[in-house]
């Protein structure tokens, strides 16, 4: 295998790519990428059997051949290298020489009759999504799945279902819940659940000159097609939660506040909480203010913040992180806070649309 290509489109490639590959797999052919090259282009694969991606690059080739790199490697080795252009040749033995400049590297490969075979998604359901929508969406929720491998797989994931031209995305992990709607010009109907961490994935392939999200769902899989590049991922198995019978259907108190006025409170209240403490932020609603307070082996923080209650005066203890998460995805000026007294969730919600619903369960206050 001979073949010589631009070097900043590999490092371009390879960076992506490398963030897919297998760490600490019993199968090394895994930690690396698969590279193809034949008449004209170079085909990089990475894959770790939950999910690839694929990328293909104009390339002048000079043998047709495959062989695995580690990506790890590869990536560091076109990272320092200065030339324009680099050429890589590898023989039968896996030897691999790549040149660039007044650079050279000799390192072993390794064989690509061992590398598994990426899985394709030939037919299915079609979906095409703006890349502003689509990575708004992804943000609004990803933070609110299970982040934990002891958490049910179904909860490490995004619940994505279309109905009626409406799109919408839910993330929950038994403490809070987040939830998306926009509408879509999009009419199938179809539901499914896919991996947080791949969703992340997808997101960065995304940039600035990006303008849609090409998706495809089969049964078991999900192809995604940005820039140029392939990425494709196992769907979650299992029926998602009931997550609609958590959210209570009516509230005994509300609250109307500016979203930022309360994000710079919270932040400021909790200072004095570190991530190693479960300590709540002590909320204390009455007529014309809330009064939030932490108090922790650090110290004591108080502050009042003036807003409307609509019902009875009570407090409520909550955790500031996932408070501050909910309240920065709702990336809007209003936002109205609904409570059922002090042992309820709290549902977030939009003034005068329904685009969005977060919910946060309440922490015990001592």
């Amino acid at each position: 295998m001979i073949f010589s290509v631009e070097r900043s489109a590999l490092l371009d490639a390879v960076t992506h790519l490398q963030r897919i590959v297998g760490a600490k797999t019993s199968m090394p052919v895994l930690e690396g990428i698969l590279i193809s090259a034949e008449q004209g282009k170079i085909t990089l694969i990475s894959y770790n059997l939950e999910m690839g991606m694929k990328k293909e690059i104009y390339a002048k080739c000079d043998e047709e051949g495959d062989i695995v790199i580690s990506a790890r490697l590869l990536a560091d080795i076109l990272r320092r290298m200065n030339g324009i252009q680099v050429e890589i040749s590898a023989d039968e033995r896996l030897n691999c020489h790549i040149k660039s400049g007044e650079a050279t590297f000799d390192i072993m490969g390794m064989a690509a009759t061992d590398f598994p075979e990426m899985p394709s998604v030939n037919e299915g359901t079609q979906i095409s999504l703006s890349s502003d929508l689509f990575s708004e969406m992804v943000k609004g929720t990803c933070f609110a799945a299970a982040q934990n491998e002891g958490a049910k797989p179904i909860l490490t994931g995004i619940n994505i279902s279309i109905e009626n031209g409406v799109i919408q995305f839910v993330g929950i992990d038994g403490y809070r819940l987040a939830i998306r709607r926009e509408k879509t010009e999009v009419y199938e109907n179809i539901s499914f659940t896919i991996a947080n961490r791949s969703l992340g994935e997808v997101v960065k392939l995304i940039d600035e000159e990006t303008d849609k999200v090409e998706m495809y769902i089969a049964p078991r899989l999900i192809c995604f097609n940005i820039n140029g590049y392939t990425f494709i991922s196992r769907l979650l198995e299992g029926e998602f939660v009931n997550y609609k019978k958590t959210i209570p259907s009516e509230h005994t108190q509300s609250v109307t506040v500016n979203t930022r006025d309360l994000i710079n409170t919270i932040e400021r209240v909790s200072l004095l909480i570190s991530e190693s403490f479960s300590t709540p932020v002590r909320c204390y609603f009455n007529e014309h203010s809330a009064v939030f307070t932490s108090a922790t082996s650090m110290g004591r923080a108080t502050e009042t913040f003036n807003t409307e209650l609509d019902g009875a005066a009570f407090e409520i203890g909550l955790n500031s992180r996932y408070l501050l998460e909910a309240l920065k995805a709702t990336d809007t000026e209003k936002i109205k806070i609904l409570f059922n007294g002090s042992n309820a969730g709290v549902v977030i919600l939009p003034v005068d649309s329904d685009e969005f619903t977060y919910m946060i369960m309440p922490m015990r206050l001592k």
